[in-house]
């Protein structure tokens, strides 16, 4: 399993240069069976980064451009009368498919962003009191701009908390900027990207990350976080349940991919700033900022 991870970390960081980390961060979310949301000014990369891994992954992959006039069913779908047959027939929207790309979703009204609600939590969708399941696997990675520029809806903390991960790409280095302006197009190298992973070894994957040791010390030193999360006033609320599973999650997949059988403080310490942060009300906008206290005040037991 290792060799093949590693081989599609690396043909992705044939895409997407100079950001190993974001790229191992986003491959960790999904392993744990996570959604990703990616925030960051235009043009660094998200989309390319949410198509790259799809196509590694050999997942059916559908982009869906949210706008301020999107409406819940251009996502999940509408019923429409068959005047043959007499009767409304349900045609299934874009978010049945495998890997969703919900692109700008802060472009969206809370109306539209609210049609993922469920679909993101519970991988179903509801329509006039009929249930409908999701593919298998469904991944949703959203793009976002920073809040600040014109014609943003922030997301709601309801919905944040959906996300097992926020990563930010980030402007390249200077190599890696070369390289982009001298060689070729980002999705002519996509398109000749071949399948890494199967749906059966994505499925061994996941199996495998969940089977990842955490001992009574290291949830000590999770429970430590969460509940100083909780009573300092660093911040304004402190981390859910919810996000106490997604950093043990993340912390297992983690020590997954760096071929380990048990999860270390290190984990934990590595995915803090992609799982906590956009969970945690503070006066940063950084990641890190904000899960500095977390990490500087809270001892390894």
């Amino acid at each position: 399993m290792q060799n093949t991870l590693n081989q599609l970390i690396d043909a992705a960081n044939q895409v997407i240069l100079g950001k190993e980390k974001q790229i191992r961060l986003a491959t960790c979310c999904l392993l744990a069976k996570g959604h990703l949301l990616i925030e960051d000014i235009p043009g660094v990369g998200k989309t390319t980064l949410s198509h790259t891994l799809a196509k590694l992954l050999g997942l059916n992959y559908q982009r869906i451009q949210f706008t301020s006039d999107i409406l819940p069913a251009d996502i999940i779908g509408s019923s429409i009368f068959n005047i043959e047959k007499h009767e409304f027939t349900f045609h299934k929207g874009p978010i049945f498919n495998q890997m969703i790309l919900a692109d700008e979703i802060n472009r969206s009204t809370p109306k539209a962003q609210s049609a993922l609600l469920e679909a993101m939590e519970e991988r179903q969708v509801t329509v006039e009191g009929h249930t409908y399941d999701l593919a298998k696997p469904f991944f949703v990675i959203a793009t976002q701009n920073p809040n600040h520029q014109i014609g943003t809806f922030p997301l709601p903390e309801s919905q944040l908390d959906r996300f097992l991960m926020r990563i930010e790409l980030g402007y390249p280095n200077r190599e890696a900027e070369r390289e982009l302006l001298t060689g070729k197009n980002r999705h002519s190298v996509i398109s000749t990207l071949k399948t890494q992973i199967t749906p059966e070894q994505l499925f061994e994957m996941h199996q495998a990350c969940s089977k990842v040791h955490a001992s009574d010390a290291l949830l000590d030193y999770l429970q430590a976080i969460i509940e100083y999360s909780r009573e300092s006033p660093d911040y304004d609320y402190g981390l859910s349940p919810r996000a106490g599973l997604a950093l043990l999650s993340a912390a297992k997949t983690w020590a997954f991919m760096e071929n380990r059988d048990a999860v270390l403080p290190e984990d934990v310490q590595t995915i803090l700033p992609a799982v906590a942060a956009h969970r945690l009300k503070h006066g940063s906008t950084n990641s890190e900022a904000i899960v500095a206290p977390l990490l500087n005040k809270v001892a390894i037991p």
